[in-house]
């Protein structure tokens, strides 16, 4: 068909044999072709709008999911801190309890120290320089767990109790320990001298310088010239120089209203106020004052009134 040919239309009606026709040229049918693209496109551009509003609204779904989780996450890792500061807290607990069992157990340590240098324990039995010996064979047949937290506070609890329990009865221990030990230290008993021999005894005796009888308030133990003279028992020095018919004199208070004196000495090594342990030398023996020889008169006072020290030097040993 050329352009310039026309082009029929036949339109068929319901009544057979009448029909009707529409002539087209060619232009008519360029128009019809581009206004049924044109209908075509805008179903397609329709469509599209459709399709894009649908995803539009799908977005905020999406966007209040991703919203939901990451409130989860941040509950989630608010109780993650939340754990974490607790068990920081429990740690420093732990911590500091553990500080008050290691000085518990020094100050543990230093009394048993204090025992062995005493003598009530013996060295080679304890010793608190070292870790308490232990062992025994491995359970191959027991599944070896980790201690928890309540199992270990538990464990602490009972060790604190133990320790606690084990300090009181070393501090009673210690108590009685020096009570008897000083009771030992000021029990008057014993010679004033390392050396030596009884060459006068207390009471009546013939004076070595008149012949007259008279009385002997105390013994004399004669010696080496300079060797020591040892106080009997603890106790405070009263007097510490000369005195008439002693010579340099000692004098020592034991406490419970017992004195003691060491007289006729060639020196004196103590001072008035000293504080002497029994066995401590406190002179050396001469012969100063009213003496014949080296010797130390030696007295016992209590309360105020002489008492017989051969009683005192033949007590036995506490």
């Amino acid at each position: 068909m050329t352009p310039n040919d026309d082009m029929n239309v036949i339109f068929v009606g319901k009544s057979h044999g009448q029909h009707r026709s529409i002539p087209l040229n060619a232009a008519s049918v360029i128009s019809i072709i581009f206004i049924v693209l044109a209908v075509i496109s805008a179903a397609a551009w329709a469509g599209y709008q459709a399709a894009m509003g649908q995803v539009s609204a799908a977005e905020p779904q999406e966007s209040e999911l991703v919203s939901q989780w990451q409130q989860k996450l941040n509950e989630q890792q608010a109780e993650v801190d939340r754990v974490r500061e607790e068990v920081g807290h429990q740690i420093d607990a732990l911590t500091l309890r553990l500080g008050r069992i290691q000085g518990s157990l020094l100050r543990l340590d230093a009394l048993g120290q204090r025992f062995v240098e005493s003598g009530l324990v013996a060295s080679d039995e304890f010793n608190f320089d070292k870790s308490a010996a232990m062992g025994g064979p491995e359970e191959e047949l027991l599944p070896a767990d980790s201690f928890s937290a309540p199992e270990l506070t538990k464990m602490i609890d009972q060790i604190e109790k133990q320790i606690e329990d084990r300090e009181k009865q070393l501090r009673l221990l210690e108590k009685v320990a020096s009570r008897e030990k000083l009771e030992d230290e000021l029990y008057v008993q014993g010679r004033p001298i390392t050396w030596g021999w009884l060459s006068s005894k207390y009471g009546y005796r013939s004076d070595p310088f008149t012949g007259k009888r008279t009385w002997h308030g105390g013994v004399d133990l004669a010696g080496k010239d300079g060797s020591d003279i040892i106080a009997v028992a603890s106790g405070v020095v009263t007097y510490a120089d000369e005195r008439y018919g002693y010579g340099n004199l000692v004098e020592i208070d034991h406490g419970d209203g017992l004195v003691t004196r060491y007289a006729h000495a060639k020196t004196i090594k103590v001072n008035v106020g000293d504080i002497v342990q029994k066995g401590q030398v406190v002179a050396l023996m001469g012969s100063t004052g009213r003496s014949t020889g080296p010797h130390v008169h030696f007295e016992v006072i209590r309360n105020g009134k002489p008492e017989n020290p051969e009683k005192y030097i033949r007590r036995a040993s506490r």
